[in-house]
């Protein structure tokens, strides 16, 4: 079979762009042997003839159907949508499939319109001879700072394939922590919130109903009977009072929250608070291990790794913490150490990092410390599933067990004086 010459579009391992035409069997052949060369390919086609309606990749160009535009930068990706993306991304590039006909092929199969348009631009500026991480930096929304600084240190170390499988499982252990998370939170929230619900109904038009019927009985109240009585008929005459000030009290405490002072203290509490602070910081600890091992094994320098898991930790504290650890690193110290004195990770944490540093498999020991805090939360919140559930059948209980006392001991005296008037 005679060779066919191909025109190919490439990026080198230390950087810029390269045009050039390569002899090959077929266009596969041609990736091949380019990838062999250490370059990564964005684009190969014959350098003669093509077929008509089709770009110079042998793709058909990007169409987004009439009436359906979407702006990249406001689209919403859903966390599955962005791990099945990245998964296909990385064995499509390990195929050998050209690296602007892999984001053209995921972006024209993709039913989240907002993402095609995103995908469609990424490619279009791949093309012009952008690198894949600063055509996905322009879209923060959707691919965050450590999706992007994965990608470049993919790109510069030649292996962007291994780098997506890599980001593609760190995506997937991120999401199956927040997860845990939301089944953590959702049951005990709903829960109180159903109890003051139920709670508040009671009291402001159910209790009041009864008032004209034990003003008119002649027997003396039980003190449960009146505190109720009080406490309903004080609702309901200032309702407007205390429901303004309800909704004032929820608003200034988020707006303050949303300050960064409010947000250290809201994480303070996060990491303190009972039964849910050991949660909360088990996560943080997860997160901070998954992470940094996930960059620091793509080929992210330590610096930069920190930087990055210092604003996705999720907690002020903990990202504190990093900050002034990694101020440390740059002045010569260990990591350990700094991480240690900061009191919010635990001694085992701390120790494996600076062993691990000493030995030189830091990104091993993070990832072992992310797995086992993994497990730790999982265990915690099918703990706490199982500790929530009688506390608030308890509160609730006593609570309204508390008013159906409080309404029928009157009814109950009431029948005992007839019944001894009668005998």
């Amino acid at each position: 079979m005679a060779s066919t010459t191909y025109t190919y579009r490439a990026k080198r391992q230390g950087g810029g762009v390269t045009n050039g035409t390569i002899a090959a069997d077929t266009e596969s052949d041609a990736v091949g042997e380019l990838r062999r060369q250490g370059l990564t390919v964005i684009s190969v086609s014959r350098k003669r003839g093509g077929r008509r309606g089709r770009n110079g990749s042998g793709l058909m160009s990007l169409a987004m159907p009439r009436g359906t535009f979407v702006s990249p930068e406001k689209a919403r990706v859903k966390d599955q949508e962005m791990v099945v993306f990245t998964r296909q991304l990385a064995t499509m590039i390990g195929s050998g499939i050209p690296l602007v006909e892999s984001v053209e092929i995921l972006g024209e199969q993709t039913q989240n319109m907002g993402f095609r348009a995103v995908l469609e631009s990424v490619s279009t500026e791949i093309r012009a001879g952008k690198d894949l991480s600063m055509a996905l930096a322009n879209y923060p929304r959707q691919f965050p700072d450590i999706y992007v600084n994965m990608i470049r240190a993919g790109e510069a170390s030649g292996q962007l394939d291994i780098v997506l499988e890599r980001l593609a499982e760190y995506q997937e252990a991120s999401s199956a922590l927040k997860s845990e998370i939301k089944s953590a939170m959702t049951y005990p929230i709903v829960s109180l919130f159903l109890v003051i619900g139920i709670t508040m109904f009671l009291l402001v038009f159910i209790i009041p109903k009864f008032q004209s019927m034990f003003l008119s009985l002649n027997v003396d109240l039980p003190w449960i009977t009146l505190c109720l009585l009080s406490v309903s008929a004080w609702l309901q005459s200032n309702m407007l009072y205390w429901g303004s000030g309800l909704a004032v009290a929820v608003v200034g405490v988020f707006m303050y929250f949303r300050s960064e002072n409010g947000a250290h203290t809201r994480d303070w509490l996060l990491l303190h608070v009972p039964v849910f602070g050991p949660l909360f910081r088990k996560v943080a600890i997860s997160r901070f291990s998954r992470t940094f091992s996930t960059l620091i094994q793509s080929g992210v320098p330590i610096l930069g790794a920190l930087e990055i898991v210092s604003e996705t930790c999720g907690n002020s504290l903990v990202s504190r913490a990093i900050t002034s650890a990694s101020n440390c690193v740059r002045q010569g110290e260990t990591l350990g150490e700094p991480l240690s004195r900061s009191g919010v990770f635990p001694p085992m944490v701390t120790k494996m990092i600076t062993i691990g540093e000493k030995t030189g498999a830091l990104e091993s020991l993070l990832g072992k410390i992310a797995d086992f805090y993994d497990q730790q939360v999982k265990a915690t919140v099918e703990g706490l599933t199982s500790l929530i559930e009688p506390i608030m059948i308890s509160i609730m209980g006593f609570l309204v067990g508390g008013m159906v006392m409080a309404i029928f001991l009157p009814i109950f005296k009431m029948v005992g004086t007839f019944g001894r008037g009668g005998g």
